[in-house]
């Protein structure tokens, strides 16, 4: 017994946490309690020890009864065993009690597992107590996600909590959950979700196939899996939508979509998406059909001006001066002339600054974040434009494409966007309104090339499906809504 506990605390490493020690279940067994401290609680064990002990009790009490009374016989006696564990499966309150056989390797995946085992010495047995108690955080609102109408939870990092938030708005034997262990040493678990019947089975195919060439020794990120699963991964763009909302995983999965997740981040990853998705929110479908389209046609309009408005004034300032009013271009030029520098330096120097201020105020904490705010107002206000730095306008023109581009409810688009920019801005400083052209060139070409999980990403502008464009900018009223709404399968929608 005690070479066994010796040999346990080696297989652990003698961690802290590792509780390794000797108790006695039934009447002449002796066996061996080990279990992490730190993924279960204490006082659930004990509760569970004694209500094993009791359960053992009280079956070998039966089996001395069946004894004395000759009703049973020896290969009934012998399957029973001295202990009197029973071998099947147990359900007490919301823990699992299993038996099986003594296995080490098992043994050491099981409490890594967060399980708590107990060893049978004699009859080489080991009972498995299902009572782990991961630390996760309660379902709030996410804070990058906030919304003015709807639901207001999101998701945590623990897999039953985010299936029980999914499967309460979903009540069908049809909404599938699968595991998958990810990483040879962590075997983190990963999952995914869909609806059988609807969803897109050639990406579906596409998901299961890339989760099952996954070969990382160390998981430990969703950013790990993102890379995984994505068509292209150095793309700007983002070919899988993230979200810890649990309503908009719903909304997708209903239209043919898959949720992938761990049990490390509350995010999800949804696949296959359109570049649109993206441009799309629960407030959209919550509030008035008008209001809802009148913004979403308002975010659209802004990827526009948050990439190209920078690029434009200093295509215009270099290069087509006459296309200013002959009053704005006076005024404009007599603010030029008095900055030392051309308008790309001029224009870098403010989205720097920008991007600084940003980065600065997602990193301090949030007691002294506002002071960020008060010090890029001072930086970017008069003193800048007092200084000589940068004119008037170039001001309005680089906090109108940051007000442009935080816009976008995407977070991962949103920085995308913001990195786009530059380049625009260095071919309007050599071309001009050329430049320009090139570069919109360019980026039509990647977007029409691009694809999510094998599905058209700029769809369904290419391929061109007229009656699928319009719910890009409308947004329809509900009680009009009498076929399924599918992202991939128009020709589907059109059949049912």
């Amino acid at each position: 017994m005690k070479q066994e506990i010796k040999r346990l605390n080696k297989e652990f490493l003698h961690s802290a946490d590792f509780v390794v020690k000797e108790i006695r279940i039934g009447q002449v067994e002796e066996a061996i309690l080990c279990y992490y401290s730190s993924l279960v609680n204490k006082a659930d064990v004990e509760q569970n020890l004694m209500n094993l002990r009791q359960l053992s009790q009280l079956a070998q009490e039966n089996l001395d009864s069946v004894q004395n009374n000759g009703k049973i016989n020896s290969n009934e006696l012998e399957k029973s065993g001295n202990n009197a564990i029973p071998k099947q499966l147990v359900k007490d309150d919301s823990i699992t009690i299993t038996t099986e056989k003594y296995n080490q390797q098992k043994l050491v995946d099981y409490v890594c597992n967060g399980e708590t085992i107990i060893i049978l010495i004699q009859s080489n047995q080991m009972i498995r107590i299902n009572n782990a108690d991961f630390a996760h955080k309660t379902p709030e609102e996410p804070e990058t996600e906030q919304i003015i109408r709807g639901s207001h939870e999101g998701f945590v990092e623990n897999f039953d909590t985010n299936v029980s938030l999914i499967r309460k708005r979903i009540k069908n034997n049809k909404l599938v959950v699968k595991e998958v262990l990810l990483g040879k040493e962590t075997k983190t678990t990963a999952y995914y979700f869909y609806v059988e019947g609807v969803v897109d089975t050639e990406a579906l195919k596409t998901v299961e196939k890339r989760l099952s060439e996954i070969e990382l020794d160390m998981f430990y990120s969703i950013g790990q899996l993102s890379d995984q699963l994505e068509d292209q991964v150095w793309s700007p763009f983002p070919q899988l939508l993230n979200t810890e909302r649990p309503d908009r995983v719903v909304a997708n999965i209903l239209e043919g979509k898959i949720a992938i997740m761990t049990d490390l981040s509350p995010t999800a990853l949804i696949g296959p998406v359109t570049f649109f998705s993206f441009y799309q929110t629960p407030d959209d479908f919550n509030a008035r059909v008008l209001v809802g389209t009148f913004y979403r046609l308002m975010r659209i309009f802004s990827f526009v001006s948050a990439i190209f408005l920078p690029a434009f004034y200093i295509a215009i300032v270099s290069f087509h001066f006459e296309v200013l009013p002959l009053e704005l271009g006076n005024k404009v030029k007599s603010d030029i002339n008095q900055i030392p520098y051309r308008p790309l330096i001029e224009a870098m120097i403010m989205e720097i600054t920008i991007e600084l201020i940003r980065e600065a105020s997602v990193r301090l904490p949030k007691s002294i974040g506002q002071t960020i705010g008060i010090v890029g107002g001072l930086v970017i206000g008069d003193a800048i434009v007092s200084a000589g730095l940068v004119s008037n306008l170039m001001v309005i023109v680089v906090a109108f494409t940051a007000i442009s581009s935080f816009v976008v409810p995407s977070v991962e688009l949103n920085t995308s966007i913001r990195m786009l920019r530059f380049p625009f801005m260095f071919l309007a400083s050599l071309f001009g309104f050329f430049g320009i052209v090139i570069g919109t060139f360019l980026l039509v070409i990647h977007l029409l090339n691009l694809s999510s999980l094998k599905r058209p990403y700029f769809s369904p502008i290419i391929p061109f499906e007229p009656k699928e464009l319009k719910k890009i900018f409308l947004r329809a009223p509900n009680y009009k809504a009498k076929k399924q709404a599918t992202s991939f399968s128009p020709k589907k929608d059109d059949n049912t």
